[in-house]
């Protein structure tokens, strides 16, 4: 299997040299100058177990071609237009795993490429560039999650979790992707809406007088959209979700927020902005979420205020 990842991120950076690392043919499609740095140095991969550099292939977009069996996305939501105008010369045959927030892009994809071109994918992983240019796990959690959408591409999910099981971090084939999809967007949208609000931790949230109640309040707010929706969250799946939203003194926060105090853009918009608009779509309101948007709105018109 020849694998293309777009960008050497958090998601892309970390699974991809654990891939390659196990044996995986993996080339980056990078910008001139991540690709110049990577060349000149590796790809260094900080986890929490210890670091290591690679040396992968790599291309910038003017250099790609056809051949290639999966196409990784993991951008930002909003660089995903730019994304996928720079996969097209390599589309021919390849299937698209896209590892996005929300639901949204598989729309947008669906539209370009062709449901049966699409598979679906969800990672958990907290991680960083640092301003050396590595990638840096942040807490222990790195699980990929990925499922065939359509029958056409059943064999190419199941190939690429095979090469998965090979690597040190967890991997599953899901029967439900969508859900699976659906489980992370609630837990995101209730963690990033929190985190950001209050600007602070789990932690420090649920240390206040209302703040584990109103965390839980944000949370069933996105659980009744999801059932709305027709993806209801399973018990088992809120529970968990729950437990790492309200446990005390964790410093867990949502990477919106890392984003927002660094002056970053952000995905506000498609993380808690597009949950609002579903709800309002299904009569389902969602006060405390459209809160945590209106504040982000405002953050984000503030550092690129229109002429």
């Amino acid at each position: 299997m020849k694998i293309l990842i777009v960008g050497a991120g958090g998601i892309g950076g970390y699974f991809g040299a654990h891939l390659i690392q196990a044996g995986a043919d993996v080339t980056y499609l990078l910008r001139e100058r991540r690709k110049a740095l990577i060349d000149k140095q590796g790809l260094r991969v900080e986890a929490s177990n210890g670091a290591f550099v690679v040396k992968p292939k790599t291309i910038t977009a003017p250099d790609i071609r056809p051949g290639f069996d999966l196409i990784i996305l993991a951008p930002k939501s909003y660089d995903l237009d730019d994304a996928m105008k720079s996969i097209q010369p390599a589309l021919d045959g390849a299937a698209v795993l896209p590892f996005l927030n929300g639901l949204d892009h598989l729309q947008r994809l669906d539209a370009h490429l062709g449901k049966d071109r699409v598979l679906g994918g969800v990672a958990h992983i907290a991680a960083t560039i640092t301003p050396e240019g590595a990638v840096r796990q942040l807490t222990p959690m790195h699980r990929l999650t990925v499922g065939a959408r359509h029958p056409a591409h059943e064999d190419t999910a199941a190939a690429f979790i095979a090469w998965c099981t090979k690597a040190p971090f967890e991997s599953a084939l899901a029967l439900n992707i969508e859900q699976v999809l659906w489980d992370k967007w609630v837990f995101l949208a209730s963690l990033a809406g929190m985190t950001t609000l209050c600007r602070g931790s789990v932690g420090e949230i649920v240390a206040t007088p209302f703040g584990r109640t109103v965390t839980e309040q944000m949370y069933q707010e996105c659980c009744r959209v999801a059932q709305a929706s027709g993806h209801p969250i399973s018990a088992r799946a809120s529970a968990q979700a729950l437990e790492m939203l309200t446990a005390p003194g964790s410093s867990f926060t949502a990477s919106m927020l890392r984003d927002l105090q660094s002056g970053q853009r952000t995905e506000h918009d498609h993380i808690l902005g597009a949950l609002v608009r579903r709800g309002a779509n299904l009569n389902c309101p969602t006060p405390l979420l459209g809160l945590a948007h209106t504040h982000m709105a405002l953050q984000a018109a503030r550092l690129s205020p229109q002429d």
